[in-house]
């Protein structure tokens, strides 16, 4: 599970919504999410609230862990997440103390690529948990506080990426959310639910597309498309003309996406 933020503004009111999702093919799906009253961080109360609506159809034990950045932290919404015994993968800032000293001095000598871990674990806002520091190959310090395993840890957190790749989709890039215009919140919540269904069928049609025609891959390794935009002129056109494939194409969005390998 990934908890972001998004927050954009026209002209100056400021659009600002709470979502936690999933990761499914290499994107960050929205399940539940909510329009904020301001701009920045959202509040511990905010976020449990969030956190608390997924939970009645979707238990915690169906959970690998809920991964977050360096804005989710504090005592109260550690001790939240615990409580509801959902696992923690949360990013913290290189200014936090851990037993007294701070990550980015006492860790200062981690070099990128590096991973260190403790050997016991620690009081991290208030939460006994392993704490996992590398360094980024731009040498930023990377903290993860975290009830996973060491070598499961940055496997986890690299999966944050994936809701940069989900709001670019929803974006100019894509379906242009931001151009929309609407400051209500209400309407704001509505609208990202329409983009968001329209974003998890083109991923469920891209998907059925590349199991029987794989997309091609350029020499660094990526693929020449992304699975959203994969056959999208394939779905609009069936949409438009009524194609032989149209009754398959309208039938995915009720399809449950294959398990993973």
């Amino acid at each position: 599970m990934r908890t972001p933020a998004r927050n954009w503004e026209y002209g100056e009111t400021d659009l600002n919504l709470l979502v936690l999702g999933v990761v499914i093919e290499g994107f960050t799906l929205p399940l539940v999410w909510t329009a904020l009253p301001h701009g920045g961080s959202s509040d511990t109360a905010a976020r449990s609230r969030l956190v608390a609506r997924l939970l009645k159809v979707l238990p915690a034990k169906r959970w690998c862990a809920l991964v977050a950045d360096r804005e989710f932290i504090g005592s109260e919404w550690f001790t939240f997440l615990r409580r509801r015994k959902i696992k923690r993968c949360l990013r913290i800032r290189a200014d936090t103390q851990i037993d007294g000293l701070r990550l980015d001095e006492g860790w200062a000598y981690v070099e990128p690529g590096q991973v260190v871990g403790l050997l016991e674990k620690a009081n991290i806002f208030g939460s006994i948990m392993q704490l996992v520091v590398t360094r980024t190959p731009d040498g930023e310090l990377l903290a993860l506080a975290t009830d996973l395993k060491i070598d499961e840890t940055r496997a986890m957190y690299r999966l944050r990426w994936t809701v940069e790749r989900t709001f670019s989709s929803q974006k100019s890039r894509g379906f242009d959310l931001e151009g929309s215009a609407m400051t209500r919140s209400d309407r704001l919540e509505r609208l990202f639910g329409v983009v968001t269904l329209a974003l998890v069928w083109c991923l469920r049609v891209g998907v059925w597309c590349h199991a029987t025609r794989p997309i091609k891959r350029k020499q660094h390794g990526r693929r020449a498309v992304s699975l959203v935009r994969y056959d999208l002129e394939r779905l609009a056109a069936a949409l438009r003309w009524q194609t032989d494939d149209q009754a398959a194409l309208l039938g995915l969005v009720m399809q449950p996406f294959p398990a993973p390998a």
